[in-house]
């Protein structure tokens, strides 16, 4: 009996490892982008948090410090969409396997 539910852990543990790795495959293509004031500054990020595009409209430049907070500002949303989409993705792949609380995929 012993066998058979080791077998089965490792089926699991198998088909989880499949889903995680076509989660991380789809987070690597996935563009997310992230924006402040309505627009004016915008940040796309990959699924893996790297910078692929930055536009700023022409009114945003007339203010430095304003234009330096409105990517911070971008940047961070754009980062927590990304996050939202991992976490997601990730549920996903390991949906029927118990998980330790506070265990965050992908490591």
């Amino acid at each position: 009996m012993m066998k058979g539910q080791i077998a089965g852990l490792m089926k699991q543990a198998q088909q989880m490892q499949e889903k995680m790795k076509k989660a991380q495959e789809e987070l690597s293509n996935l563009e997310i982008v992230g924006q402040a004031a309505g627009g004016l500054v915008k940040v796309t990020l990959s699924g893996k948090h790297l910078v692929k595009r930055v536009e700023i409209d022409p009114s945003a430049m007339d203010d430095r410090e304003m234009l330096e907070d409105l990517l911070v500002t971008a940047l961070t949303d754009a980062h927590k969409h990304v996050e939202l989409a991992a976490e997601t993705r990730m549920s996903g792949a390991t949906a029927g396997m118990p998980m330790p609380p506070g265990f965050k995929l992908p490591f």
